[in-house]
């Protein structure tokens, strides 16, 4: 259901040097839902989609905030970004890079 598979993720040290930012500095762009993360196989990752030019994603911080609003855990908000979602025709990420932030932002809101 989701392209979770397919999803290049990155590790807490990748982000450090892909940030040039300390570990800690990464652990509150989560903790601030900057950058949304999970553990896979016990280690905390973030997807490389939610990353542009060695930056969190722009878009990704109020659309985080909009979906826990709405109720949704950082691990829903992260399936739900990643997962395909049929009135954007894309994934919630893919439709945020391609700079649809609006309209993404609505559909996250009509799910509260």
């Amino acid at each position: 259901m989701t392209d979770a598979d397919q999803t290049d993720w990155l590790t807490i040290p990748e982000l450090v040097e892909r940030l040039g930012q300390t570990p800690s500095r990464i652990r509150r762009l989560i903790d601030e839902r900057f950058l949304l993360a999970t553990k896979i196989d016990g280690v905390l990752k973030v997807p490389a989609d939610f990353l542009r030019d060695d930056a969190p994603l722009p878009e990704l911080h109020g659309t985080a905030i909009v979906l826990a609003d709405a109720g949704f855990s950082d691990a829903e908000a992260l399936e739900w970004l990643l997962g395909e979602e049929d009135s954007l025709g894309t994934t919630p990420i893919a439709a945020l890079r391609a700079g649809r932030k609006s309209e993404v932002r609505r559909v996250a809101q009509a799910l509260a």
